[in-house]
């Protein structure tokens, strides 16, 4: 299988990005702003002090790591038909913005977005979602 050269990372990926298959991920990686700003709420609201670290690390690591297509302009349009696409699946789009910005992201860059959450974005046209498997479901298959 050959795999993709490029691709968006959702945050569910950077979360367990040690127990995803590197096979199942693109060559060139990207994440969104809306990711950092995601993984910068972790710390904050971690309930143990190991918690924190590991979720602060995290974010350092990610913002070492990649660097991140803006939330612009393309973004917020492509946004707007993400909500429509959620209000006409009964999904609450306030519930969901992370996800839904996520989305617009990768829609208005034109790159397939990589997910361990399918289900999440399955009611969004126009996005290409990928299953990020972890490794050791690989394994299992």
């Amino acid at each position: 299988m050959i795999r993709p050269f490029q691709g968006l990372l959702d945050t569910s990926v950077i979360i367990d990005i040690e127990a995803i298959d590197p096979d199942n991920l693109p060559e060139k990686c990207f994440i969104s702003t809306v990711t950092l700003a995601e993984l910068s709420v972790g710390p904050l609201v971690a309930k143990t002090t190991s918690e924190q670290m590991v979720r602060q690390i995290r974010l350092q690591w990610s913002e070492q790591r990649f660097d991140p297509l803006p939330f612009d302009v393309a973004s917020a349009r492509t946004f707007a038909q993400v909500s429509v696409d959620l209000r006409l699946a009964g999904r609450k789009v306030a519930s969901r913005s992370y996800d839904a910005m996520i989305a617009a992201t990768a829609i208005a860059h034109n790159l397939p977005l990589y997910t361990l959450n399918p289900k999440d974005f399955s009611y969004i046209s126009r996005l290409d979602v990928r299953t990020a498997l972890k490794a050791d479901h690989q394994n299992s298959m």
